[in-house]
């Protein structure tokens, strides 16, 4: 039996519940934790699962949700658009996080 895809509030809401509340937007060329206003570089963010969405009615409609924990003990998400859409910029800053900052089971489709 196929399992059914989820949906990114359904993995958001997950997380908030085990604690991951924080919400972090990409401005300026850094993640900024929307409530301090906190401004991390790459270093400083660690990702704890990452999962690809790719809507099913809309091929352009594809996101990655990431976990994140930040140097400073910040839990929290961020979702960023990928494929024709995304924000090169942004997606430079996610792959400018080094390898040792991603969790060993970091793809949440191994988890669940």
């Amino acid at each position: 039996m196929k399992k059914e895809q989820k949906h990114e509030t359904d993995y958001i809401k997950k997380y908030q519940n085990e604690g991951y509340t924080s919400n972090f937007l990409f401005t300026e060329g850094t993640l900024q934790d929307s409530e301090t206003k906190y401004a991390y570089q790459p270093n400083e963010i660690f990702i704890v699962a990452h999962h690809r969405y790719e809507g099913m009615s809309d091929p352009d409609d594809m996101s990655i949700l990431y976990i994140i924990e930040t140097k400073d003990q910040i839990k929290g998400t961020h979702l960023i658009g990928y494929g024709p859409t995304a924000d090169l910029e942004e997606a430079e800053f996610f792959k400018d996080i080094p390898k040792a900052n991603y969790s060993k089971n970091a793809d949440i489709n191994e988890l669940t």
